[in-house]
């Protein structure tokens, strides 16, 4: 009899991520960003047919994928080994090598905004003269004349649409992620799209409907976001659609037939309606997966979604009416059925002030179970964990781990008041959130001290680091995957037009030099007691270097237990599969190893 052996890490991570796709105007070609071949590299198919072909060889990551009018060329945006410096190429209709076409020096940002709907016009943001606020310029491509049009002022800004006409554009301007207002400019005139700019609420994903109305998504005196309307004529602001207890993520709408896609978010998932502008309605979805990355929706009406599940990896889907949906994408785990991977149980737990915090508690399966949890912090910190597939966590069920992810105070999907909860916050309250869901681990019988490991990655590998540094006695060991560890260097290094907002979401290294010396985790590490894993991208731009250098030093001068991996040519995550592959089994070792 053939017998085999339990799945390798291998498998699990042989699935290939998408981080965007984009469908020309006939529908006749995809291209989508996906590490299919190792490497993120754009991939193709001729639709109707859904096999794959590689369609433009960079090896790199594209923040965006645009086709031109008329099939004539496709424009993406590519980095350099995770650096997420964006810049501007061309590749034509059918494919081929990247060519260069707005670029500048390699530390610059060029990001795509819009494209003329004749495809002459190019406008793009750039960090060029100006790389804490950025500008807007129009590039044209058959005279190849720069203009600039807009100098950003105060703090990032960024054109956000561009009116049929061209005559009037709504740029974003974020002083925080909470706090991002929106503005027209039409002519000399200036007027925001909410009422009163200087409260604190967000306002995005602006549309220009016809040349004089701009529906956008707004909290705007609201805990929710909701779909809004501002008309340039009257300079008015209206409320258009909420949905009650829930957030309006963003809207797609289809000039031919006057309907809008909405998706919103409650919690650890998403759900997608659809709307009619003019007549009101709204209709409800059937989705086939339970978080939506991208929607794209054409003029024929067709619908086309990049989502994911707990147990079913990122795919792209097509819909003619929001309700049966075919699969364009075959992405799964090799060899391994969904009836082998974990949906998780969504709990909530009372935090030390009597806030309810929500949590995803996915439990090994009993064949599998090695009596071992791991607690996971999420990184942001204003994101969330939700009900979408991880190869990590899949992988490390698989072996028999218990995985425990908290959406501690500051994570999105509960509301914009919870949301800002993180801010000049984010060693205490979400610290504490954390800990008391560890409580109910331990009251609950899932885990104890000695059979509890602690990993997180960016904020949540900052958390990770703060947790060990004051509460080791729960942990068995601790893996870091770029986390910051030293407010005070972390608030000077990170991306020039991200220094704006930081004193919103971090605060003064100055004004706030206590907290920021409570919330370091270096300040803890005599505390750092248990035998760690520091993982870092040589490149990020997000979370240096230099921030795992100085702990990872500190500890060896101490004489503790501490592994450390530096990935030379990756940013702020894995873009390459053998590199995620090294990460993953390098963290299985290393737990195996400690579990005794």
């Amino acid at each position: 009899m053939v017998t085999f052996a339990k799945p390798t890490v291998e498998q699990f991570f042989r699935t290939y991520a998408i981080t965007n796709f984009a469908v020309n105007s006939d529908e006749t070609k995809l291209v989508f960003n996906t590490n299919l071949n190792g490497k993120m590299n754009l991939w193709a198919m001729d639709l109707p047919s859904t096999s794959p072909y590689l369609f433009a060889h960079r090896d790199e990551s594209c923040n965006f994928i645009k086709f031109a009018p008329g099939n004539n060329l496709v424009l993406a945006g590519f980095d350099k080994d995770g650096d997420e410096n964006y810049q501007i190429y061309a590749i034509p209709f059918e494919g081929g090598l990247p060519q260069p076409l707005i670029t500048g020096e390699p530390d610059e940002k060029y990001y795509f905004s819009h494209l003329s709907e004749d495809g002459k016009r190019v406008y793009y943001v750039t960090s060029k003269e100006n790389p804490s606020f950025l500008n807007t310029h129009i590039r044209n491509l058959e005279s190849g004349v720069d203009t600039l049009i807009n100098i950003g002022e105060t703090s990032p800004t960024e054109l956000a649409a561009v009116s049929d006409d061209e005559k009037s554009f709504v740029y974003s301007r974020a002083f925080a992620n909470t706090y991002a207002i929106s503005f027209v400019k039409t002519g000399e005139e200036t007027l925001y799209l909410t009422p009163d700019p200087e409260k604190v609420h967000v306002a995005y994903d602006p549309i220009f409907t016809d040349n004089e109305t701009i529906f956008f998504v707004t909290d705007y005196e609201s805990d929710n976001a909701y779909l809004a309307k501002f008309e340039i004529a009257s300079k008015s602001f209206s409320k258009v659609l909420e949905v009650e207890g829930e957030s309006i993520q963003t809207i797609k709408w289809n000039k031919e037939n006057g309907d809008m896609y909405v998706l919103t978010i409650n919690g650890v998932t998403d759900k997608l309606y659809r709307y009619s502008v003019d007549g009101g309605d709204l209709a409800d979805c059937d989705l086939p997966v339970d978080v939506i990355d991208q929607i794209h929706y054409t003029k024929s009406g067709n619908v086309y979604i990049l989502g994911r599940s707990a147990t079913n990896p990122q795919n792209i889907y097509l819909s003619k009416d929001g309700k049966e949906w075919k699969r364009l994408t075959e992405n799964r785990v090799l060899g391994v059925s969904k009836d082998d991977m974990v949906d998780p149980e969504v709990i909530s737990y009372t935090s030390f002030d009597g806030m309810e915090i929500e949590a995803l508690l996915f439990k090994a399966k009993p064949e599998n179970d090695n009596g071992f949890t791991i607690f996971w912090p999420h990184g942001g910190p204003q994101a969330s964990e939700r009900k979408m597939f991880r190869s990590m966590f899949q992988c490390f069920l698989n072996r028999g781990y218990t995985i425990f992810a908290p959406n501690f105070r500051g994570s999105t999907g509960y509301g914009s008041a919870f949301t800002k909860l993180v801010e000049q916050d984010w060693g205490e309250g979400p610290r504490l959130d954390c800990l008391a869901g560890i409580d109910w681990l331990i009251e609950n019988g899932i885990t104890d001290s000695n059979r509890l490991f602690l990993v997180g990655g960016s904020y949540g590998g900052y958390m990770a680091l703060l947790l060990h540094g004051r509460h080791a006695e729960y942990f068995k060991a601790v893996v870091d995957i770029f986390g910051p560890s030293d407010l005070f260097t972390f608030v000077n290094s990170v991306p020039l037009h991200w220094k704006p907002i930081m004193e919103r979401w971090l605060g003064d290294p100055e004004r706030d030099k206590e907290r920021f010396i409570n919330d370091s985790p270096v300040t803890y590490l005599n505390g750092m007691t248990k035998p760690m894993l520091v993982i870092q991208g040589a490149k990020d731009p997000r979370v240096v270097k230099e921030e795992s250098d100085q702990i990872v030093a500190k500890l060896q001068e101490q004489g503790r237990d501490v592994e450390y991996l530096v990935l030379d040519d990756e940013g702020h995550g894995f873009s390459k599969k053998e590199n995620e592959i090294k990460v993953y089994e390098m963290m299985l070792d290393f737990l195996e190893k400690h579990q005794k």
